[in-house]
């Protein structure tokens, strides 16, 4: 995204470990950007994201785990799938976000 819209001039995040870690800190750094944090106690600031997250432990994470990264990798794309394209969403009229479509190929005589 940033190729396509440029860097943004804030990178808005939760004060959770993952966001205050130095690594990442650094990253966000590098690319030209800051960081604009939400207010503690506050994941009104950051619903989406908070929503998200809240789906994501209660319908995935909090009933597997994962003997291997390879595992995790495999489970979680098949959840992200199906949360895209198969589960219904409330804010969307009960409609998946990215339904999966197929386009129908024309039939063709085939020479023999």
């Amino acid at each position: 995204m940033f190729i396509i819209r440029g860097v943004p001039a804030y990178i808005r995040s939760d004060n959770g470990p993952e966001f205050i870690a130095e690594a990442v800190r650094q990253w966000i750094n590098a690319v030209g950007s800051k960081v604009a944090y939400i207010e503690l106690g506050s994941p009104r600031e950051n619903g989406y994201c908070e929503s998200f997250n809240a789906r994501f432990r209660d319908e995935l994470l909090n009933g597997e785990i994962f003997y291997s990264l390879k595992e995790a990798q495999i489970v979680i794309e098949q959840w992200r799938q199906h949360y895209n394209t198969k589960r219904p969403h409330s804010a969307l009229g009960y409609r998946p976000p990215a339904p999966e479509s197929t386009i129908p190929m024309e039939e063709k005589r085939m020479m023999h």
